[in-house]
C-alpha cells in the first residue's frame, strides 16, 4: 500500500498532481498544499525510497544538491533570510524534504522553532493557482525546470 508521498509521486509522474512545480533530477518539486510560510515547498524523491540512507552514491548526492538548489532559489525569490530543511519520513516513510523559507518578520517565539512545530499547517492558507501561480513560474525559471 502506498503512503501519501508515494501517491503524490505517482500523480506527479502522470501529470495529475496539481502542486507540481517541476521535475528535478532527483524527484518532484511541489508547492505545499497549504502555505504556513510563503514559498513552502517539498522535494519528493523519485524513485521513491524510504529514507535518505537508502540512496547511494550519485543518487544521494543529487538529492541533496537538489534540496540545496531549491533553498537557493527560495532565497533569491522570496524575502526570506533563512531556509529550514526538514527530512523526517516518520509518518509517510517515503523520502521527501520540507523546504521552508523563514522570515525575519515572523514573531520571535515562532521564528526560533521548527516551522512544523511553530505553525498549524492544517489551518494555513491553502494553495491557490491564482495566488501562487507567479511564484511557481518564478521557481521554474530560477531552477530551469519544467512541470
Amino acid at each position: 500500500m502506498l503512503d501519501v508521498i508515494a501517491k503524490r509521486v505517482v500523480a506527479a509522474r502522470s501529470g495529475s498532481n496539481p502542486f507540481v512545480i517541476g521535475r528535478m533530477k532527483s524527484g518532484w518539486l511541489v508547492i505545499g498544499e497549504t502555505q504556513p510560510l510563503a514559498g513552502y515547498c517539498q522535494l519528493l524523491a523519485d524513485p521513491v525510497v524510504p529514507s535518505l540512507n537508502d540512496l547511494k552514491g550519485e543518487e544521494r548526492i543529487q538529492y541533496l544538491l537538489d534540496v540545496a538548489a531549491v533553498g537557493d532559489a527560495l532565497l533569491a525569490l522570496t524575502a526570506s533570510n533563512r531556509i529550514n530543511y526538514e527530512t523526517w519520513c516518520n509518518l509517510a516513510p517515503s523520502l521527501h524534504t520540507h523546504i521552508v523559507p523563514r522570515y525575519a518578520s515572523e514573531p520571535e517565539d515562532l521564528r526560533i522553532k521548527a516551522a512544523s512545530i511553530a505553525y498549524d499547517y492544517a489551518s494555513a492558507r491553502p494553495f491557490s493557482l491564482e495566488h501562487d501561480g507567479a511564484f511557481i513560474d518564478a521557481m521554474r525559471r530560477e531552477l530551469h525546470i519544467q512541470p
